[in-house]
């Protein structure tokens, strides 16, 4: 383990490092290709020599736009290697986005493939361009197999992820060398139990700090293996990669475990050791109806990408359903008021967190700096949350928060609730204004079987069936029945959008 502080280091030389016990095994599965511990340790050399040759120096951007594949790990692992700062983003973004962050990064390097949205963009930063291709390959071919890493200081920058815009344009978020290192001998080691017997399976992206860590970060610490899926998750695509790799941990969001519970047709995943969840609050429906069908528990837990990964979670064997569970050991929280003051045991108000995984702050945002990363440590993290006797209950986005009638309302309150209605296959609630007052509003998405129902009876129907289970003032001023909901690629309901929708 790396003592903070106390001597150079390189996260990739830390996670590759020059040999493994066991050089043969295989630390990659991508569709039909397997690679090997040596394999990936000597990719990851060469393409570091790749970006030396091309005259890319120390703290220089390489933006990698890939799906999960070897070559995205080479390109973020040698990146590091060498000393630049990898960034890798999202995949299913549009043009304009791209020249954005292209911009806001002053990427010199960008590795992508030749037919992605951002294969044609130039920018005053942009110098080299690297594409998977036949051409590359050969450059990989004459690359040394052996590379210096760049040593630096634990606490220089590594790399940079971008937030998933769940509130608005996604900010660049630099990561230090030993921020990863302290993700997995948090979460991965105290809280999963990941070893080298491990095969992990993430259906979150290599793009996000969820799906870095769980196929990235935590099999390579401990020696396991990680399985890729190059194309998009689909259900089909999860379930299929489920049976055909028989995984021990697989890594989901709230989304695909429920749309999971829709395709699911007698299939047993008997690899299975544990199921975590994160991206959103895991509503206690689906939680209960995953441990029906499969005898699995769901850790459901919190992180974000300025944390890196999780930060608090449920343990197994003792998961508290509709809780985010207790803390992950190394980190430290506190509730507090509007005005920062730490409040009452059971109340709810502001998550803050601390510790070493934490970002240094946002890249060249200094507004956004001053209201998130507050004095000593602490970051504000957006969240609505109470605690009680150690267990932290999420009660929603910051801004997602109502207050009706002078009372605070978690719309996550009366989704849990809706949810459990045989109607109902997704909602999100939001506050409109009614005459001048804020009230909840209802978003839903119907199950299959329910879409010919008569819109006014079904949504009085659910209306009925929240007020008979929650106080008067919570239950929905009125149902919006709708195809489906603006999320994030990793899944998080974009409530701002519906909540601009009137």
């Amino acid at each position: 383990m790396v003592a903070i502080g106390t001597s150079k280091m390189n996260l990739a030389h830390e996670l590759i490092g020059n040999s493994t016990p066991d050089e043969e095994k295989t630390a990659f599965f991508c569709g039909d290709v397997t690679v090997s511990y040596k394999e990936l340790r000597e990719s990851v050399h060469k393409f570091a020599n790749v970006l030396r040759k091309s005259g890319v120096k120390p703290t220089e951007r390489v933006m990698i736009l890939l799906p999960d594949s070897p070559m995205f790990i080479y390109a973020f692992l040698g990146s590091i290697l060498c000393g630049a700062w990898p960034v890798p983003i999202n995949t299913m973004l549009g043009e304009d986005d791209y020249r954005y962050l292209l911009n806001d990064s002053e990427a010199r390097v960008l590795v992508t493939t030749e037919d992605s949205k951002a294969a044609g963009i130039t920018t005053e930063h942009v110098c080299e361009r690297i594409f998977p291709d036949k051409r590359f390959d050969a450059d990989m071919a004459a690359a040394s197999a052996e590379a210096d890493p760049h040593m630096v200081n634990p606490e220089d920058i590594a790399f940079w992820l971008y937030s998933s815009g769940s509130t608005g344009r996604p900010k660049p978020t630099p990561h230090k060398h030993v921020s990863m290192l302290v993700t997995a001998d948090s979460y991965a080691k105290n809280v999963l139990k990941v070893s080298r017997q491990d095969v992990c399976f993430s259906v979150s992206k290599l793009f996000f700090a969820y799906g870095l860590g769980n196929s990235l970060t935590f099999p390579l610490r401990f020696g396991a293996s990680a399985v890729l899926l190059s194309d998009p998750p689909s259900p089909e695509k999860v379930i299929d990669t489920l049976v055909r790799f028989r995984p021990n941990i697989f890594f989901g969001v709230p989304t695909m475990y429920n749309s999971l519970l829709k395709k699911m047709n007698g299939e047993q995943f008997p690899g299975l050791r544990l199921c975590a969840s994160a991206g959103e609050a895991l509503p206690p429906e689906i939680y209960k109806q995953w441990k029906e069908r499969t005898g699995l528990e769901i850790i459901d837990g919190i992180g974000s990408t300025e944390a890196l990964h999780i930060f608090i979670s449920n343990r197994p064997g003792e998961v508290k359903e509709g809780a985010s569970g207790s803390l992950v050991p190394g980190y430290e929280a506190k509730i507090v008021d509007d005005e920062g003051r730490d409040i009452t045991s059971g109340e709810t108000g502001h998550l803050l967190i601390r510790g070493e995984s934490i970002t240094p702050g946002y890249w060249n945002r200094p507004e956004q700096n001053e209201l998130r990363m507050l004095e000593d440590g602490w970051f504000r993290t957006g969240d609505m949350y109470s605690c009680e006797n150690g267990c932290f209950v999420y009660q929603g986005r910051g801004d997602d928060m109502l207050k009706v009638g002078g009372i605070w309302v978690s719309p996550m309150e009366i989704e849990y609730v809706l949810i459990e209605h045989a109607a109902v296959s997704e909602c999100a609630v939001v506050g409109h204004e009614v005459e001048g007052l804020i009230k909840p509003f209802a978003y839903v998405v119907l199950n299959q079987g329910a879409k010919e129902s008569d819109p006014e009876l079904l949504t009085k129907e659910l209306v009925d069936f929240v007020a008979k289970r929650l106080p008067r003032f919570k239950r929905p001023w009125d149902i919006h029945f709708v195809d489906d909901l603006p999320k994030t690629a990793t899944g998080k309901i974009q409530r701002f959008k519906l909540r601009q929708s009137r």
